[in-house]
Order: C-alpha cells, then sequence, then structure tokens
C-alpha cells in the first residue's frame, strides 16, 4: 500500500527549497520596520497574504511529490520554473497596497497554473479513480486560485484585489476538505515530515540571521549576556521543535491525509516570524514597549500552539500530559505579564529565556521519564 511505502527527498527538492531561504528573507523584512513605534496593521496583513501564497503554494507541491512525484524531465523542468517564479515574486511586493502588489498577483497567478497544469497531466496519467478524482480536487482549487490571482493583478482595483485576497484564503483552506478522496491515498508520513522539518530549519536560519547583529564586536562590549540569552531563546525554541518532531512523533504513521500536519505547521513559521522581528524590536527604544512585548510572546505561543496539536502524532506512550501543556501555559503567561513591567533590556531577555528554558526543560524531562 502506499502508505506503508518510504519516500527519499530528492536533491531536486532540497534545491528547490533553496529558493524559500530568500523569500523568507524578503518576506520577514516586510515586518522589519516600525511606524510610530508599531508595524502598520497594511503592512502586517500583506505579510501574512504573502507568506500564506508562498507557503502554500511548497506545501502543495510538496504533497504533490509525495503522492505522484517521480525523476521525470517534467517534474524536474516545473520546479525549475516554479524556482524562477518564486524568485521573481519575492521582489514583487512591498509594504503597502501599490502597483508592485499587483504584479505579484500575477507571478502569484502563474505558479498556480503551473501547479495546475501538473495536477491536470497527472490526471490524465494515472489508471485509478481515486487518484483520479484527488488530481480533479487539486486541479479545481488551484484553477480557481490562478483565475482570482490573475484577476486581481490584471484589474487592480478595489474589486480585483478582494477577488484576489477571496481566492487566495478558500485555495488555502479548500485542501483540507479533500479528505475524502486523500485518505484513501495516504501521503507517505516520514517523506512530508521530513521536508517540513527542513523548512523549519530554513526558519530558524532567518531567525539566526535576525539576531546577528547581537553578536558584532561592538554590541558584544556592552550587550555580552543579553546576546547570549537571545541566543540562548532561540536555541530554546529549536530544541523544543526537535524534541517534538524528532523524537515524540511517530513518522512511521499510516493512512494519514497530512493536512493536519501541514496546517499545524503555519501556526510555528508565523510564530518563528514573530519572535524573529520582536527580538530586534524589545532592544530598539522607538518600539512600543507593550506592542514589543505582545509581538514577542505572541510568536511564541503560536509556536507553542503547532507542537501542542502535533502531540496528536505523537507515539502512544509519548502523549504529551496536561502537566506539561499547564506548566507550558503558565510560565509563557508569568513571563509575558511580568515582561509588561520591566524596560530594561537585559532583563526582558533574561524572563523570556528563562521562560523558553523552563518549556524546553520540561518536554525533555517528559521524554526521558518515558523512555525509561
Amino acid at each position: 500500500m502506499a502508505n506503508t511505502l518510504t519516500k527519499r527527498v530528492s536533491l531536486i527538492e532540497l534545491f528547490y527549497d533553496l529558493v524559500f531561504v530568500y523569500m523568507v528573507s524578503q518576506a520577514t523584512g516586510l515586518i522589519h520596520h516600525l511606524h510610530h513605534g508599531v508595524i502598520n496593521l497594511t503592512t502586517l496583513g500583506i505579510f501574512f497574504l504573502v507568506i500564506i501564497v508562498f507557503i502554500n503554494s511548497w506545501m502543495v507541491q510538496m504533497v504533490f511529490t509525495n503522492r505522484y512525484g517521480q525523476s521525470s524531465w517534467t517534474n524536474i523542468v516545473f520546479s525549475f520554473i516554479d524556482m524562477a517564479i518564486v524568485l521573481y515574486m519575492s521582489n514583487a511586493f512591498t509594504a503597502t497596497f501599490d502597483q508592485n502588489l499587483a504584479t505579484f498577483f500575477i507571478a502569484a497567478g502563474l505558479l498556480s497554473l503551473t501547479l495546475c497544469l501538473q495536477y491536470l497531466i497527472t490526471y490524465f496519467q494515472v489508471k485509478k479513480e481515486v487518484d483520479k478524482k484527488i488530481a480533479a480536487a487539486f486541479t479545481r482549487i488551484l484553477g480557481f486560485r490562478t483565475v482570482t490571482l490573475l484577476i486581481g493583478g490584471l484589474f487592480y482595483n478595489p474589486f480585483g484585489i478582494s477577488i484576489a485576497l477571496v481566492g487566495i484564503i478558500i485555495s488555502w483552506i479548500a485542501p483540507g476538505f479533500t479528505g475524502k478522496y486523500t485518505h484513501q491515498h495516504p501521503i507517505i508520513f516520514s517523506h512530508i515530515l521530513e521536508r517540513l522539518t527542513a523548512l523549519i530549519i530554513v526558519m530558524f536560519g532567518e531567525t539566526i540571521v535576525g539576531i546577528a547583529s547581537y553578536f558584532t564586536q561592538s554590541s558584544l562590549s556592552s550587550l555580552s549576556w543579553p546576546s547570549i540569552l537571545i541566543f540562548t531563546v532561540v536555541v530554546g525554541l529549536f530544541f523544543t521543535y526537535i524534541v517534538e518532531f524528532d523524537h515524540l512523533i511517530d513518522e512511521h504513521r499510516a493512512k494519514e491525509t497530512g493536512n493536519l500536519l501541514i496546517y499545524l505547521h503555519y501556526f510555528i513559521l508565523f510564530g518563528l516570524s514573530l519572535v524573529t522581528v520582536a527580538l530586534k524590536f524589545i532592544s530598539e527604544p522607538e518600539a512600543n514597549h507593550i506592542f514589543a512585548i505582545t509581538f514577542l510572546y505572541g510568536g511564541i505561543t503560536l509556536f507553542y500552539l503547532g507542537l501542542a496539536i502535533a502531540n496528536y502524532y505523537n507515539k502512544t506512550h509519548l502523549k504529551v500530559n496536561s502537566v506539561v501543556k499547564t506548566i507550558f501555559v503558565f510560565s509563557t503567561l508569568a513571563g509575558y505579564l511580568c515582561s509588561f513591567k520591566i524596560y530594561d533590556f537585559g532583563w526582558l531577555t533574561f524572563v523570556v529565556a528563562i521562560v523558553v528554558l523552563i518549556n524546553a526543560v520540561t518536554l525533555v524531562r517528559f521524554l526521558t521519564k518515558r523512555m525509561n
């Protein structure tokens, strides 16, 4: 059966993932700038929009490769075309709803079209009825997104923009309702897990780049301990992710559509993005203190929420219990509330580092006790 097979992540897939390093950097750059101490809501909205379009396209391609991908010239050519489009899209948006966003919509529409064509070709190649239904469902979803995005790009006015936004949201959610077909041809769980883990490592790479300025020669002369604590926060979050997805999760699950695993990673992706920029905001005097703290702990909360949902996939004897969940909730909430009264950068980093370390150690202790 398809779900009992294993699938190695190919070098073409890893090469394809490289363009998302640049994409993540460009998209996160949208929310690196403050306006009167906060991030403009329009800018924040465009950031979420861009990330959804990029990552959803990546997810659709990943699932296609998981079920139907082969080392054929057709798939390789499509991968290279998609890479070129993604690189172009990465430079086709700004922090405002200006004409550049029209170009972004058109490029995103072309990316959706290439994905649509891959499923359309697959529809005529596969023999099983269930595979034809899966290919037809994704062809309709991607075809719908292609049309709405092209309308938004070619008719760049309030009506066109609304059509494009509706198309993005519906096509983002729609794959979650294909379970009645995809359950009959499950994904290869270990392959999806490996690809998603690689994507998160890319995101952590962006976070490392974001905090690199704390480790310059000039900054270390006055901010040595806060710098180390900032790095500790990133390491703690990364370690927590690894414990969940490398030790607790059951990578050999069968008969899975992978939908929940995919959607929970949006929480982790958005959470890491918020943490990346907030770790800079808390050191900037012009930043609104309450906003910066909320942004930071909001990102951490989204990150932990994604991990909590992933508990569904854990091995039976490694299901996280209520004690661990309670510690995560109370430590994060306590750190957030305490930070309201702390304006010193050094003490702020100390509190958030303690919160992240408490949670990381709690999860590690849970793992070691259950493994003994």
